[in-house]
């Protein structure tokens, strides 16, 4: 298309889990069956609810897709724990008062912040009838291109592919002997068949011998390119039909969020006073006191 629609597990769980990066794989189906409010288990008294597996599902969506099924939520609630116990255990050692922990505290409550903030603005702006009118601009500047069903055979040589050649002018199968014959393992196996190609897919000189032919008809010469040597068919030839919704509708809403987090993000600069302050230049090399010597001067 010419237009933008082309563009024990359980040890091992908790092991991997206290250096997980944050991480927005979808929720096990678990954390979506119960009120987020439900407590699955306490500590101390204080409850650890459905709504924390389901942000610790988020967290750790990685390593729990290495973890049997009927094993995840044990595996989140005793990750849980841990954490609830480290933190609380690092509050009494005063952790939380230093500096540097602080900062990372603080740190943290950003990104969440300004996750959720921007999953706000992609949840009320990447809607189906967004999607939908953006789908619509774009298929109405859709120009279809040409496109032609493309079989071929690869061999080594010119000399296999002119006898390839003979084969075929004698009434020989072009799938069979592409089969047989083609060191091309993607096509080989289906005959030599490439499917609908349009211009630029292919290498040039493929290229070019294919568009010279008229549909039905293989070429009468070996062409060869950097993969060897082709013998080429054409069996039909076409206008690239339009894509359908259903299939650039993902594509779409990703460009919609994109766009929609770029566009949030440049207004919210464009109203701030922002000062970087520049980089101190590196400290010029200090100058001998008086009474060094000077180093030697090397002898001629």
């Amino acid at each position: 298309m010419k237009t933008s629609l082309k563009t024990g597990p359980l040890a091992a769980f908790c092991g991997l889990a206290v250096a997980a990066a944050a991480s927005f794989a979808l929720l096990p189906a678990f954390a979506e069956d119960a009120p987020n409010d439900k407590v699955v288990a306490t500590i101390n008294g204080a409850p650890i609810t459905e709504g924390d597996l389901g942000v610790a599902a988020q967290e750790f969506g990685e390593q729990l897709q290495r973890i049997p099924p009927d094993q995840q939520r044990t595996a989140l609630i005793q990750v849980l724990i841990d954490i609830r116990l480290l933190a609380k255990a690092a509050e009494t050692a005063g952790l939380d008062k230093d500096k540097g922990v602080a900062g990372k505290l603080a740190f943290a409550r950003d990104r969440t912040l300004r996750s959720e903030y921007l999953k706000s603005k992609v949840v009320a702006n990447v809607t189906d009838d967004a999607a939908k009118k953006r789908f619509d601009q774009e298929i109405a500047k859709f120009v279809p291109s040409d496109e032609i069903h493309v079989l071929h055979i690869l061999v080594k040589t010119e000399d296999e592919a002119k006898a390839v050649i003979a084969d075929l002018d004698k009434g020989g199968d072009f799938a069979a002997i592409a089969k047989e014959k083609s060191l091309d393992p993607g096509s080989g196996p289906q005959g030599g068949d490439l499917g609908f190609i349009g211009r630029g897919k292919t290498v040039k000189p493929f290229e070019d011998a294919a568009y010279a032919l008229v549909a039905g008809a293989y070429t009468k010469t070996p062409v060869q390119s950097e993969y060897g040597w082709h013998v080429i068919k054409v069996t039909e030839k076409r206008k690239e039909p339009a894509p359908t919704f259903e299939a650039e509708a993902d594509r779409i809403r990703q460009t919609l969020a994109q766009e929609t987090m770029k566009t949030e993000i440049e207004t919210l600069r464009a109203a701030a006073k922002i000062d970087i302050v520049p980089e101190a230049p590196p400290a010029a090399p200090a100058a001998p006191a008086q009474g060094d010597q000077a180093p030697a001067k090397p002898a001629q």
